[in-house]
């Protein structure tokens, strides 16, 4: 069967690759078309589109590169046209997303909806619309679930897919040794975004002084090249590890990580953690004004409770980022913590996510 498939960032990448590996164990004949990156493509079928070249973060970048988006969105709808799947998975990614699915489902393409769009965070009445055009949504956080059922839709719950990147990751038992890292380390996760990192990563970089026992670790992406890293961090000692970022969490004793997907894998990988945010300050005021959810890191909103400290835009100093970064690499701030992540690995569930979200799409698909 033919499948199509739309990630839009680094995670996407990552969950539509295990997706497809599980898929192919199903249906052998499986062919793959898929905007996505390095890990989809790695897996087989056309790679049509790559995540980098629609790395738009925020309100403000979004509109500035409006032209671009819709060239993307036009390109796609007619990729799909041409190509006609037997189905259309679609992961996270919802203001590209929701557009194509719409497309879709007027040209009688069903789609299946992998990584539900948060729109229990901000519009929900946006979940009318994916009633209409989603004819399955597969959910990975429980709340999802009850809350697509409220309104009436196709919904499975199949555990989360982080659970499986890190249970598949073949950890490096010599880390440390094998890249001469004699001190503790601290871990900096800056996102995988260009403007992520422009917002993110100058006030990270603000607070090693401070810290001389330890020595800092950016975990960087292949998302982003060295002369973009380099040029932030100029002559700093810091050190850049590209493409291992769950071995340096595992070896560290703790990380400021940008709020994303990274937290929920720092957590599940039992790394004390500071979460970072900042963007640019229009962006910030339209998302107070829309947002309707007490937390934005993955932990707290699946917890529903405070178990990371969230330093978002103005709070995000480096008075406030030592005074975290304290509270976690010794004493009762980090023990609690830790405490915390045991319950939220019960929480979250048990690996197979995955495996579980294609036998259910190659069976509908299939049969």
């Amino acid at each position: 069967m033919n499948y199509y498939l739309i990630a839009g960032e680094a995670s996407g990448d990552l969950h539509g690759a295990n997706l497809m590996k599980n898929i192919k164990v199903l249906d052998p004949k499986a062919n793959f078309r898929f905007w996505g990156g390095d890990l989809m493509q790695a897996e087989g079928g056309t790679l049509v589109n790559h995540y980098r070249e629609r790395a738009f973060m925020g309100i403000t970048e979004v509109l500035k590169n409006l032209g671009k988006i819709l060239g993307f969105i036009k390109q796609c709808k007619q990729d799909i046209l041409a190509n006609k799947p037997d189905a259309l998975i679609l992961i996270d990614y919802p203001g590209f997303n929701l557009k194509i699915a719409k497309f879709a489902t007027q040209h009688k393409i069903p789609v299946h909806y992998y990584i539900s769009p948060k729109v229990w965070a901000w519009n929900t009445r946006r979940v009318y619309k994916i009633r209409r055009d989603v004819k399955y949504m597969y959910t990975i956080l429980p709340f999802e679930t009850l809350f697509y059922k409220r309104f009436g839709m196709n919904v499975d719950y199949i555990g989360n897919p982080i659970c499986d990147a890190i249970h598949q990751y073949d950890f490096s038992p010599n880390f440390k040794m094998a890249h001469s890292i004699n001190k503790p380390i601290i871990a900096l996760l800056p996102g995988s975004r260009l403007a992520e990192l422009k917002y993110v990563l100058p006030a990270m970089l603000t607070v090693v002084n401070h810290f001389k026992d330890y020595e800092f670790i950016l975990a960087g992406t292949h998302a982003i090249d060295d002369d973009t890293y380099q040029s932030y961090l100029k002559d700093s000692p810091i050190r850049i590890i590209k493409n291992q970022t769950y071995d340096v969490l595992a070896n560290a004793h703790a990380a400021l990580v940008c709020s994303g997907t990274a937290t929920l894998e720092t957590a599940l990988i039992g790394c004390p953690q500071v979460v970072c945010y900042r963007f640019s300050n229009l962006s910030y005021q339209i998302g107070k004004m829309v947002i309707k959810i007490p937390y934005i890191s993955l932990v707290n909103l699946i917890m529903d409770k405070k178990v990371v400290t969230e330093l978002i835009q103005e709070e995000l100093s480096t008075e406030n980022l030592i005074d975290e970064l304290n509270k976690i690499v010794e004493g009762d701030g980090r023990k609690e913590m830790l405490t915390s992540y045991k319950a939220l690995k019960i929480k979250v569930g048990d690996f197979g996510a995955s495996q579980r979200a294609a036998q259910l799409i190659a069976k509908r698909v299939v049969n």
